[in-house]
C-alpha cells in the first residue's frame, strides 16, 4: 500500500446569477407540480418544461445535469418548504408539552396547505432512487427529523413536562404517525386532519405528559 498522503481537494461550486437561481427555482417549482400530478415515471423533462412554460426541454437539461439531479434538487425544496412551514409554529409554543402539540398542528396543517409538495415527497420516497440504488430520501442521515425531535423530547425530560421514556422510541413512534396520516391524505384529501391533529395530539400528550399531570 501506498505511504503517500492522499489530501482531497473540493471546490465551491461558483455562484449563480440571480437569473439562473430563479430559472432553477422555476424548474424545481414545476417538477414539484408534475411528480404530484403524474406521479414519479410519468414525469418527464418534456411535462416540466410545458408545466414551466419553457421553450424547449434544452433550457432543463442547461441547469440540471439529468433527472437524477433535478430530483435531488426536489427533495431539497421540498424539505426546506416543510420546514420553513412548521418551524415558525413549534418555535412559538411556550413549553414543551405546547410545542409536541404545535408539532403535530404544524405537519397536519403543512399536508392540508402544501399537498402538491407532500405528494412529491412521497412519490420521490416511494419510487426514486439513485443511479447506485440508494433512495433519494434517506430519513437516517444528517437531515433526518428523528434527532431533533429526539432532542426537544429530552430537553422536555430534563424540564420535567414529560416522565420518563426513549426519545428515540417516542420519536419514532410520533414521525410513524404523521408518515402513515400523510400517505392517507395524499391518496384521499376528504380526511379530516384537523381530526387526526386533536386525536395525536391528545395521545402523544398523555403518551409523554409526566406522571403529576
Amino acid at each position: 500500500m501506498s505511504n503517500l498522503l492522499l489530501v482531497r481537494v473540493t471546490t465551491e461550486p461558483a455562484p449563480l446569477s440571480p437569473a439562473a437561481e430563479e430559472r432553477r427555482r422555476q424548474i424545481v417549482a414545476a417538477t414539484i407540480e408534475v411528480l404530484a400530478e403524474s406521479g414519479y415515471a410519468q414525469t418527464s423533462f418534456a411535462k416540466i418544461a410545458k408545466h414551466a412554460g419553457l421553450s424547449s426541454t434544452r433550457l432543463i437539461s442547461y441547469h440540471f445535469s439529468g433527472k437524477e439531479e433535478l430530483m435531488r434538487a426536489v427533495v431539497v425544496a421540498a424539505k426546506d418548504a416543510a420546514v420553513e412551514f412548521i418551524r415558525p409554529r413549534v418555535l412559538a409554543a411556550p413549553g414543551r408539552r405546547a410545542w409536541l402539540a404545535a408539532y403535530i398542528a404544524a405537519n397536519m396543517d403543512f399536508m392540508r396547505e402544501r399537498t402538491a409538495v407532500l405528494r412529491a415527497l412521497i412519490e420521490l420516497n416511494s419510487n426514486a432512487r439513485a443511479a447506485i440504488g440508494e433512495p433519494f430520501l434517506d430519513d437516517t442521515g444528517l437531515d433526518s427529523p428523528l434527532p431533533p425531535l429526539e432532542e426537544a423530547l429530552r430537553d422536555g425530560q430534563s424540564a420535567g413536562e414529560f416522565r420518563d421514556f426513549e426519545p428515540h422510541v417516542m420519536a419514532v413512534a410520533l414521525r410513524a404517525a404523521i408518515d402513515t396520516i400523510a400517505i392517507r391524505y395524499a391518496e384521499d384529501p376528504a380526511i379530516d386532519v384537523d381530526f387526526y391533529a386533536v386525536q395525536l395530539a391528545t395521545l402523544f400528550d398523555r403518551a409523554t405528559a409526566a406522571e403529576s399531570d
